[in-house]
């Protein structure tokens, strides 16, 4: 009996995703096809791997074991894979990229289609989440993080410093006023996260996290409502460089702020049990010396 890792694949899909749809959302198939792939799977193992309800999914015990199996099978083949390529001197495999969906947009993006020419042979594979994930269960080979990091199980290697920018519309500034101390801050709309988050913590000393007027979930839309002129942000350098280089973002109260390192610092982390994946290895090498932080 053998099993098609197509349909590995899907099962994978359907466990990290949640659901057939979402499944097969992700790998741009139908979804009758994931679930036929799961039957199949069921069928030739002679047991249920997912109970369906419903409302939801979930992993049988022996779905769970299966679960494990297949994603260290599956990895086993992306090394063997590298490991031929290494041999021949070039970089091959799968790459899987996890980063804030703002440091996607504004610092890989404009990079990819370069290091997809050097690099021919990697497969690209970019996945945006705004908070931690779990980078075995989302066979994820590199995040890019920004702050402290706590998870004593991944290696870092730093990419750099992002300082953080208090910023708002010069519009806005017009019709509210330029603070010109913390105290006046009191009186402004301030734009922030949706609670609890530690990036309601901004640079200024003595200060404790803001209470925001209008609370968003991702950097990204954060940075439109700062241009559309609903209030002040505190947003990182490498999102907004360029709005102040054009004046469509203002600096607030610069001179009062202070370096806030845990929200600063930005690492590349990853798994590594020896040596580092040649293809993470030439992404990191390719893609570090060109941001702009």
């Amino acid at each position: 009996m053998k099993t098609r890792s197509d349909d590995l694949q899907c099962f994978l899909a359907v466990v990290d995703a949640g659901s057939f749809s979402a499944a097969a959302e992700a790998l741009d198939l139908q979804v009758a096809r994931i679930s036929r792939a799961v039957t199949r799977l069921e069928q030739q193992l002679g047991t249920t791997l997912l109970n369906r309800t419903t409302r939801r999914l979930e992993l049988t015990e022996e779905g769970a074991t299966f679960a494990d199996a297949v994603r260290a099978g599956l990895a086993q083949l992306d090394a063997a894979e590298e490991a031929v390529a290494q041999v021949a001197g070039r970089p091959v495999g799968r790459l899987r990229v996890d980063a804030a969906s703002p440091f996607i947009q504004h610092q890989l993006l404009p990079h990819l289609a370069a290091f997809r020419q050097r690099y021919p042979e990697i497969r690209l594979e970019l996945s945006a989440s705004e908070g931690i994930i779990d980078l075995l269960e989302k066979r994820i080979d590199v995040a890019i993080r920004i702050g402290t990091l706590s998870d004593s199980t991944l290696h870092a290697r730093p990419l750099g410093r992002s300082a953080l920018h208090l910023v708002a519309a010069p519009d806005y500034l017009a019709r509210q006023g330029v603070p010109d101390s913390v105290d006046a801050l009191d009186g402004h709309s301030l734009l922030g996260f949706i609670p609890p988050s530690r990036l309601n913590q901004w640079p200024l000393p003595g200060t404790a996290p803001i209470r925001p007027a209008v609370a968003v979930s991702n950097g990204e839309l954060l940075r439109r409502m700062a241009l559309d002129g609903h209030g002040i942000a505190c947003l990182s350098h490498f999102m907004v460089a360029q709005d102040l280089e054009a004046g469509r973002l203002m600096p607030v109260l610069g001179e009062a702020l202070e370096p806030l390192a845990e929200r600063e610092r930005v690492n590349a982390v990853f798994y590594q049990n020896s040596v580092l994946a040649e293809r993470i290895r030439v992404f990191l090498d390719f893609i570090q010396p060109r941001l702009r932080l």
